[in-house]
């Protein structure tokens, strides 16, 4: 079972607009919709789970409705933080579906991720038992504690950036989260689920991600988001994308 846990719990303070950055429509559909599209049609994913506000479930419930997303089989309330968020999905997942189940977390806020991207942390996942999906850096990161002064300058050939999504299997993910939640401190500077994997010691494996696979948080990304979308409309026009389809036909008769 090949299952996507859709997170959105975020109200959208960065964003500065009058709803919650999720459903912010681009291109006459809410970004969150996008983003389930992806996987609502992808051939390798069995189910979706979506882990959204609490006071926007009946509102999400409506959309998964209007737009036949028949792969949404629960959405779910949010927690306090988005690790929270995750981990409600990831108990209803347990309760409903085999815990050896290859499950990928995702923003609801990063809706160009690829077709093989997909493909490929399910692929990671049965070889190697979890990907994180991540671009090589084309600047030079810098590591301050104090935002301030440098402290020190890492190579830019060995710095990533890590993305979504990011694939477990089902009881693994669950445990690692249950040894966080067990600390006193919870999960504070538990970014995302390679940060608590390696807070463990355990191995985590990269993937490689694709370029524009942007997290909608601010105003620009809008636009940048906007911009990416009418590259993919001219693609399709012009042939462009010839290769990107062909590949995912492939995938589809696999």
């Amino acid at each position: 079972m090949n299952i996507a846990i859709i997170f959105a719990g975020g109200s959208g303070v960065r964003m500065g607009a009058g709803v919650p950055k999720q459903f912010l429509e681009i291109n006459g559909k809410p970004i969150i919709i996008h983003t389930l599209q992806l996987f609502q049609y992808h051939k390798m994913i069995d189910k979706i789970y979506v882990s959204i506000l609490k006071d926007y479930v009946s509102y999400m419930k409506e959309l998964v409705e209007d737009y036949h997303l028949s792969k949404v089989v629960s959405v779910i309330p949010g927690g306090e933080t988005a690790q929270d968020s995750i981990y409600n999905a990831l108990k209803k997942a347990e309760e409903e579906n085999p815990d050896d189940s290859v499950v990928l977390l995702h923003d609801g806020v990063r809706p160009f991720v690829s077709y093989d991207v997909i493909a490929n942390n399910i692929d990671s996942v049965k070889e190697h038992g979890n990907a994180i999906t991540c671009t090589a850096c084309y600047e030079t990161i810098l590591l301050s504690k104090d935002g301030k002064q440098v402290d020190s300058v890492p190579y830019r050939k060995d710095t990533f950036a890590a993305q979504a999504p990011q694939s477990f299997v089902l009881k693994d993910i669950i445990a690692a989260h249950d040894v966080v939640r067990a600390r006193p401190e919870g999960y504070e500077n538990m970014v995302d689920a390679c940060t608590i994997l390696k807070s463990q010691g355990l191995p985590v494996h990269m993937v490689e991600g694709n370029r524009g696979n942007i997290k909608v948080t601010t105003p620009e990304d809008v636009y940048m988001y906007r911009a990416l979308l009418q590259y993919k409309e001219n693609e399709q026009a012009f042939g462009l994308g010839l290769t990107n389809r062909m590949d995912a036909r492939r995938h589809e008769n696999e």
